[in-house]
């Protein structure tokens, strides 16, 4: 079984083979369930469910939590069924974290803490690195991105900082989205 390393935890992929819809709304459930461990109220949390969930497309959940917007999702695996697994998991790994005083509840927020604008952001970042809109593989992403920093870092000849600076914040952005 094909392993899985996301936000420095490590566990096995799981693709769902039928009852598609079932499953998503199973792992909604879940991540509520979870999130609860921590004092939220189902009014707090957003799990949107796609109605067809065996087709290709980004899970993601939200909630609030001493007045932050926290937010996670993930859309690199092949049906969204199986990307609201791993939002599934990595906020139960995170949560236990929580719990277990491995982290604090600032590195909590930290790790899940982002703009309402963020999937605009991504698409600028996409943008600025000139890969599609649908790219999700990190080494696609890396290859770019040190090719773009190699020709516009400043100690080049033709380097341009702000340019630089916006390819790196570019690659920070996706980076987060994908790890």
């Amino acid at each position: 079984m094909a392993k899985l390393k996301i936000k420095g935890h490590e566990f096995d992929a799981v693709a769902a083979r039928d009852s598609f819809h079932r499953r998503a709304v199973q792992y909604s459930n879940k991540i509520i369930e979870t999130l609860r461990k921590i004092g939220l109220t189902e009014d707090d949390i957003d799990v949107p469910v796609e109605a067809a969930a065996m087709k290709k497309s980004p899970a993601s959940a939200t909630w609030y939590l001493e007045g932050y917007r926290l937010h996670y999702s993930y859309g690199a695996g092949e049906r969204f069924v199986d990307n609201l697994y791993v939002v599934f998991k990595v906020i139960g790994l995170e949560v236990a974290a929580l719990l277990n005083g491995e982290k604090s509840i600032n590195d909590f927020i930290g790790e899940f803490s982002e703009d309402k604008d963020v999937k605009k952001q991504r698409e600028e970042a996409r943008d600025v690195l000139g890969i599609k809109h649908d790219v999700t593989d990190m080494e696609v992403i890396d290859k770019k991105y040190k090719e773009l920093a190699r020709q516009h870092h400043p100690d080049m000849e033709g380097g341009n900082t702000d340019t630089f600076k916006a390819i790196n914040r570019a690659h920070k952005i996706l980076r987060r989205e994908l790890q």
